[in-house]
């Protein structure tokens, strides 16, 4: 291998600070890998962690992966670790991830990662073209949306430039704000830290190549494979209706893309071919757009958009002149997930008005976006409606700002409403607008309301820490439980869901399992839990560290990993060493799957280290690994591992905690890293620190 050639990274990164104006490159960490994993490592390194969100001494450090850039299929994924400040009782490390090109352009800009340090003056962007890096004065762009200020910055940098900005959310310091990537792309919960930093933006661009180790024989081979275990959105592998081309149909399945559907509101309307099987047609198979909102968004369907490098395109690109006319709002929406799901959540009476969802939808995004807004995956939408419906917005908001709320217009299920509440979350308007913009938990201690009462009530969904489930017992029973445990945030974890959600009848699935962890026994059908046991918790071993490492990979974590794929001819099984292959392929440095799943746990359980250290625990179970009482109900009483509940049962999830802990090398009762398993996972440096402050012995 040439030296001069760059085979996966870059071998720099880039040092940033807003204080002095001083801009330095450093080398890379090969051995973290990227992503989270280097983001975990610089803050051990240099953040103390009683280090706040929004105190100078906080850094933000953007890392995507040696697979970033290179065009190895759905490598679109960027990580941005930080302080959060949306996790409670205080603001702990975190990383958001955001698809885009926000990672493939830094990469052709020379650099594995940018840490921004320190806190400017005045309001400023960040404009890196190559070796050229510019903090320019951002004055006349600060206050501005997220959509006019990304046209600004491209306007005066270049018009190919990847922008990623705040809203007025994050200038005003929101916890619930983000930060925006070629126009739709967020990064949640961080969009204050930048704003803290008087960081309106970072446009990147750059022309330097990164290369492939492998010959284009073996590459092509790759990307043949990657290919055929590619399905559609959160790898679904079966199609949504019966159809000959497929053994089995689920109506969960997000492979919606069938003959007889039409794109129809491209000019011409273009209809869904039979054959989606090259890389140019996949993105005929997934409508998220149709998923989240029923049938009628074919219609105005025109296109997906998605990240670099990613086949699928799960963004769908909508366009409605009729609702753009009757709220002023842009006739072209572009979402996908959470920014055209949660909006719905607003109102509770949709269910008697269906028809409006796709308004509700496309104004709910567009503005949500544009200010910066963060939903906390529907957490902000579920805070706000059940403390209306239990009566505390009247009990403890004034009378002039309860009368001057919305109220009848949310009842009446009217857009409009979200153009006069959602605002008043940005700027902090009022008790309202002040308290539901920050995280629950001080939202609720505010006004005096146990955080118990949230967290024992099914309606709130509100998991701890701050944050709400993301794929727990609905999804995956005491596997997701536990995972939901692992992170300071919301897991932001999706190859177990996307496992249990895959439309694979559970004959299938249970075959995957035996050849993938071991035993059949690993999973189980949604809704009909069996008591845990070995093989599940092996399996959420497997998944916290795929989770991780596709953070560091620059993997997007909706679409891997692969250990199951679309084909019939042999019983669904994929390939789980393909991000191994796709990894030495790319650098030259040879890693089989097992390899890189200890790289995983190594980030994983330093992140879980740094974390003792900032809550002072030596006992993270008692005080970090909590789990809400609402897990443990069923509306119509039905016990636990009673076929058509996911109710979970207490003795159970601390059998599960027990047997984890013990298979990750940590003391079961505390949930604490031995020593001989940090030193196996080669975190021998931070022994001493640990040690030092009494948190192991």
């Amino acid at each position: 291998m040439s030296e001069a050639k760059k085979y996966g990274w870059t071998g720099q990164g880039l040092r940033i600070n807003l204080t002095t104006g001083e801009i330095t490159k450093v080398p890379t960490q090969k051995d973290w890998i990227g992503g989270t994993a280097l983001g975990y490592k610089i803050f051990w390194d240099e953040v103390p962690p009683k280090t706040q969100a929004f105190d100078e001494a906080n850094k933000i450090v953007i890392a995507p992966g040696p697979l970033t850039g290179t065009g190895a299929v759905c490598s679109g994924r960027t990580s941005v670790t930080t302080m959060y400040p949306s996790t409670y009782p205080i603001h702990e490390i975190g990383s958001a991830h955001l698809g885009g090109d926000l990672g493939a352009k830094m990469k052709y800009a020379g650099y594995d990662f940018i840490v921004i340090e320190g806190k400017a003056k005045e309001p400023v962007y960040v404009y890196v073209n190559n070796d050229d890096v510019q903090i320019r004065k951002a004055n006349h762009i600060w206050g501005e949306g997220t959509r006019r200020a990304a046209a600004l910055i491209n306007q005066e940098t270049s018009p190919t430039a990847s922008v990623t900005v705040i809203g007025p959310a994050g200038e005003n310091l929101l916890p619930m704000s983000v930060i925006i990537n070629a126009k739709s792309h967020t990064g949640g919960g961080i969009g204050g830290v930048w704003g803290s930093k008087n960081l309106k933006g970072l446009a990147i661009d750059g022309d330097q190549p990164i290369h492939i180790a492998a010959d284009k024989e073996e590459w092509e081979k790759l990307v043949n494979r990657n290919k055929e275990l590619l399905g559609a959105l959160t790898q679904t592998v079966v199609s949504r209706y019966p159809h000959p081309l497929f053994e089995y149909h689920s109506l969960n399945s997000r492979w919606s893309g069938m003959p007889g559907k039409q794109w129809g509101a491209a000019n011409p309307p273009i209809n869904v071919p039979l054959d989606t099987r090259r890389l140019s047609k996949m993105a005929f198979r997934t409508n998220a757009g149709e998923f989240f909102l029923g049938d009628r968004e074919w219609a105005r369907h025109v296109r997906n958009n998605g990240c670099f490098a990613c086949p699928i395109r799960c963004y769908p690109v909508i366009k409605d002149t009729a609702t753009a006319a009757k709220y002023n709002v842009h006739p072209i929406t572009e979402q996908t997930c959470g920014g055209l799901l949660f909006p719905i959540f607003f109102y509770p009476n949709l269910k008697n008005h269906p028809e409006r969802n796709i308004e509700i939808a496309i104004v709910g995004s567009q503005l949500m976006d544009d200010l910066g807004l963060w939903c906390n995956y529907g957490q902000l939408q579920r805070d706000m409606i059940v403390m209306y419906q239990d009566g505390y917005w009247k009990k403890l908001l004034s009378k002039e700002e309860y009368d001057s709320l919305p109220w009848k217009k949310i009842d009446d299920v009217d857009a409009s409403a979200m153009q006069d509440f959602l605002p008043r979350i940005a700027y902090r308007k009022g008790e309202f607008g002040k308290w539901l913009g920050e995280t629950t938990p001080v939202m609720l201690d505010h006004f005096g309301i146990p955080v118990k009462t949230w967290s024992d009530d099914h309606r709130t969904l509100y998991w701890s820490n701050g944050h709400p489930k993301h794929h727990t017992n609905e999804d995956d029973g005491q596997l997701g439980c536990v995972l939901n445990c692992m992170w300071n945030r919301d897991p932001m974890a999706h190859a177990h869901v996307n496992f249990t959600r895959s439309g694979l009848p559970i004959k299938e699935m249970k075959h995957i399992a035996k050849v993938t962890w071991g035993d059949e026994s690993a999973v189980d059908q949604i809704g009909d839990y069996t008591p845990t046991n070995t093989y599940k918790m092996k399996r959420l071993q497997w998944v916290i560290a795929r989770t991780e490492l596709h953070n560091m990979l620059g993997l997007c974590s909706w679409m891997a990993p692969w250990e199951y794929c679309p084909d019939e001819k042999n019983q669904y099984v994929g390939d789980p060493n393909m991000e191994a292959k796709i990894f030495s392929a790319v650098t030259g440095v040879n890693k089989t799957g097992d390899d890189l799943d200890k790289d995983g746990i190594r980030a994983w359980m330093l992140q879980r280290v740094y974390t003792m250290r900032q809550l002072g625990s030596s006992n993270m179970r008692k005080d970090h690994d909590l789990v809400p009482g609402w897990i443990y109900t069923d509306p119509k009483d039905r016990k636990p591992f009673t076929k058509g509940t996911v109710r979970m049962d207490p003795d159970d999830i601390n059998k599960s905690f027990d047997i984890f802990f013990e298979q990750v090398g940590c003391d079961k009762e505390t949930g604490v890293p031995t020593t001989d398993t940090l030193k196996a996972y080669r975190l021998d440096f931070v022994i001493p620190v640990l040690q030092k402050e009494g948190l192991i012995k």
